[in-house]
């Protein structure tokens, strides 16, 4: 089964790359909710209540569907999958804010994952931000 997708620039696309963030480190942490939170992540990707929430549970059940070793890793995730996620956000200034929103997420429990980082550096160098 392939991964679900959505439509470019939707509030859907970033909210997965932010959920991609989340999960790097193989859990959700509730400080990098409450981050997230505090930084209006959802006004910022203009997204309706709870759509955050769902975007996240939707990638983990994906993620645990391809039956990816680690599933809540996603430098774990092949390469054209990572790809076509990323490439679902287009937009440059799109990509600028979801970017920072993951970086500042991250940083939420007080420490950056190997995970975390390489998903960072992947997103700024593909965007080259």
């Amino acid at each position: 089964p392939a991964m679900r997708t959505y439509v470019p620039d939707s509030p859907e696309a970033t909210a997965r790359i932010v959920a991609l963030m989340v999960l790097a480190d193989g859990h959700v942490c509730r400080s990098e909710m409450q981050v997230l939170d505090a930084l209006h992540a959802t006004a910022q990707l203009r997204l309706a209540p709870g759509v955050l929430q769902s975007v996240l549970r939707g990638l983990a059940e994906d993620l645990q569907a391809h039956a990816y070793p680690q599933w809540g890793s996603t430098c774990q995730m092949d390469t054209q999958a990572l790809g076509a996620v990323r490439d679902e956000v287009r937009d440059p200034a799109l990509r600028a804010t979801t970017l920072a929103l993951c970086r500042q997420g991250a940083q939420a429990d007080g420490h950056w994952s190997p995970a975390e980082e390489r998903l960072a550096v992947r997103l700024a160098q593909h965007w080259r931000l």
